[in-house]
């Protein structure tokens, strides 16, 4: 837990609630307060963290404040100073390895705390994960999150999360990452609603991949594949029991098989 030097108390009764890109994908519409920048004239909506923005944080050694009791998370834990040394290599050789087991024990006791394994509804965007420590530690969480049904990991330029598995997730918002394939998306046996939309997927056959999950809506706008021939045609042929693509509900001409001559008098008009 941290709190900044203006009395501002970040826990989770601090913090605003998540919020979606998408309206499909949350129950409940806020608005943000939008604010006009004088030498552009452009319209910026600031993030949900921007109200600290001029706060100092400072570490707090003991709380009770647990993870799933946070709205919006940071993830932004960094290594121990002696990993970030000139001689690591020989600290750990030498004299560290006594210090790390030291170490080990409050760490354990903390990665307890972060009770991240029952969180149910949980926004981790906008995350900036900029070091590669950063993400390893973002890969740990999302393993972690073996109860979570509603997950936001919007604009966090995620490449493959291949490696987790996300049990009992019902809706996953994925926006604006860079993800390339379809095999790059976490393990969702129970996923109903996928938003993939402003990411690089250029190809739809491997969309079968998520035929055996009860997926009904699914966002694959600003794609590459967006623009492929037939583009809805082929996606309700590997998901036949999609209900939704892009927002618009299964039309009677996204049943004619791609294969069809009669499908390519379909177009999409942007």
């Amino acid at each position: 837990m941290s709190e900044s030097s203006s009395g501002v108390n970040t826990s989770s009764e601090s913090f605003p609630k998540s919020h979606s890109h998408y309206s499909e994908l949350s129950d409940a519409h806020t608005p943000f307060s939008v604010e006009l920048t004088p030498d552009s004239g452009i319209v910026a909506t600031p993030l949900p963290s921007s109200r600290f923005r001029f706060a100092s944080w400072h570490w707090l050694e003991e709380h009770d404040v647990c993870g799933d009791q946070l709205a919006c998370p940071r993830v932004r834990e960094g290594p121990a100073e002696d990993e970030l040394s000139v001689n690591s290599e020989d600290i750990f050789l030498r004299g560290g390895r006594r210090k790390r087991k030291e170490d080990e024990g409050q760490k354990w006791e903390e990665r307890l705390q972060e009770n991240w394994e029952n969180c149910v509804v949980l926004n981790l965007s906008y995350q900036d994960l900029g070091d590669p420590y950063q993400l390893e530690n973002f890969i740990r969480i999302l393993r972690r999150l073996i109860r979570v049904e509603r997950l936001q990991l919007v604009d966090n330029a995620l490449r493959d999360l291949s490696s987790v598995r996300l049990p009992r997730c019902k809706i996953l918002n994925l926006h604006r990452n860079n993800l390339t394939s379809i095999r790059q998306l976490p393990k969702v046996p129970e996923i109903q609603h996928l938003c993939l939309s402003e990411n690089s997927i250029s190809s739809l056959g491997e969309l079968s991949l998520l035929r055996s999950t009860p997926l009904r809506s699914l966002t694959l706008k600003r794609n590459p594949c967006q623009f492929l021939e037939d583009y809805r045609s082929r996606v309700f042929s590997c998901l036949p029991k999609l209900q939704v693509l892009d927002g618009i509900p299964k039309l009677p001409e996204d049943s004619v098989p791609p294969s069809s001559p009669a499908a390519s008098r379909f177009c999409i008009i942007l």
